[in-house]
């Protein structure tokens, strides 16, 4: 798998794309009336939009982080479940309870992204930190 050049402007680039599918959703049902993909509108909202934002803040923030083999996986996994996850979430909402396996797996391929992103923040990023505050030593 190629390791992803600019991981945090992709990122960033990705969740306005949320954000404005989010903001319409949100326009259509004040307009329409129908709130009844309420949590979907959240959802873009919040996986979409903030938490790839805060992602891509943080790979722009921390850029070595975000060129690893595991970042990559990281923004696949997500990027594959988010929009099926949406989809079936929508579907669901208007009746169509038989998808639940597919949002199922959708959501667990977000949760597992959202986890490759915590321990290569936590522990790539550990030795990172670690190397950037560390004080020269007295001689």
């Amino acid at each position: 798998m190629k390791v992803i050049n600019n991981p945090g402007l992709i990122w960033l680039r990705v969740a306005v794309v949320y954000f404005v599918i989010a903001v319409g959703l949100g326009i259509e049902m004040g307009i329409s009336g129908d709130h009844s993909l309420f949590s979907v509108h959240a959802h873009l909202n919040l996986l979409g939009w903030v938490s790839m934002a805060l992602i891509g803040l943080i790979y722009e923030r921390v850029p070595e982080i975000g060129h690893n083999i595991l970042a990559a996986i990281q923004f696949w996994l997500y990027n594959l479940g988010l929009p099926v996850q949406m989809v079936t979430l929508s579907l669901k909402l208007r009746g169509m309870g038989h998808l639940d396996p597919v949002l199922g797996i959708s959501a667990l391929m977000v949760a597992i992204s959202v986890l490759l992103f915590a321990c290569n923040l936590l522990f790539a990023g550990r030795k990172l930190f670690a190397g950037r505050n560390a004080s020269p030593q007295p001689s």
